[in-house]
């Protein structure tokens, strides 16, 4: 698998010079499967970028949808392959408990928040509900879905193919209201999907000094980030959903404390706009 983030920014899209490095695009990662499946995880504004890049000859895209909030979906009406009539698309994501995945997203894909409605895209859309069937194959990739702690219906993503496994959690609050040292391992939400992945994708929003005042926004702190990571058994960790706030100078210096302060089992790497990952060659 191949990986290319196109998006790493969590909440609001923070373009300017101050964040040139890290990126200020919502959320979306690209998957390439050795036998080139493509999958987009999350439809934040790095989506736009990411359609201007696939070429016409592609006969099929699958995105997968950890939520609805906005900076996961603002992208989506502005990814260009979807007005494409021959293009096949499958788009998966969460159903609530009062409405299933279409309706939920037609209330943003038509007037007045968006001028072209769902129904009207012209390429072959279908939906699938992730709630209902949380195992899924796509060409020669398997998804396993499941419900993660975040405000309102939300999953997370582990996928497994090409000799390796990759889990997307880009909002997650493993630890809501309990001390990281109080929870039995098995009892922390998502540590399933994660378990001994070889490249973890996680939301690491605040600084440790933040995150009180954001106790039950459905976002970590670096320390549980990590913490999550060395109990899931997790190879390699890229920290995800940086906060809008956080400029490329603050972030450097956030995780150089990080590396001095940890003595880490696993590598740690900030996840960086445009940045590249082979999963096959790094294992």
């Amino acid at each position: 698998m191949k990986i290319r983030f196109w998006g790493t920014r969590g909440s609001l899209a923070t373009p300017g010079r101050e964040t040139i490095r890290y990126g200020g695009n919502t959320s979306c990662v690209e998957v390439l499967s050795d036998a080139g499946h493509l999958l987009v995880l999350d439809a934040g504004t790095g989506i736009r970028p990411l359609g201007d890049a696939i070429e016409r000859n592609l006969t099929r895209v699958d995105i997968l949808l950890t939520h609805l909030h906005m900076d996961h979906i603002q992208g989506l009406g502005f990814f260009e392959p979807l007005f494409w009539p021959e293009l096949e698309v499958h788009l998966w994501g969460p159903s609530s408990t009062t409405q299933n995945l279409h309706r939920r997203l037609s209330r943003y894909l038509s007037p007045p928040l968006f001028p072209v409605r769902l129904l009207d895209l012209p390429c072959a859309l279908t939906l699938h509900d992730v709630v209902s069937t949380p195992r899924f194959r796509i060409g020669d990739l398997t998804v396993d879905a499941g419900l993660v702690c975040h405000p309102g219906p939300t999953v997370g993503y582990r996928i497994t193919g090409d000799g390796a496994t990759m889990t997307y959690m880009p909002d997650h609050e493993p630890y809501l209201g309990v001390s990281i040292d109080s929870v039995e391992p098995s009892w922390v939400s998502g540590v399933s999907l994660a378990r001994d992945v070889d490249l973890l994708i996680h939301d690491a929003q605040f600084s440790n000094e933040e995150y009180p005042d954001y106790v039950g926004w459905g976002h970590s702190s670096i320390d549980q980030t990590l913490a999550f990571a060395r109990i899931a058994g997790a190879r390699h960790l890229m920290t995800f959903h940086h906060d809008p706030s956080h400029t490329d100078a603050m972030l450097d210096d956030l995780y150089d404390e990080v590396r001095k302060e940890h003595e880490l089992r696993f590598e740690m790497t900030p996840a960086t706009e445009g940045a590249t990952f082979d999963l096959s060659r790094s294992r």
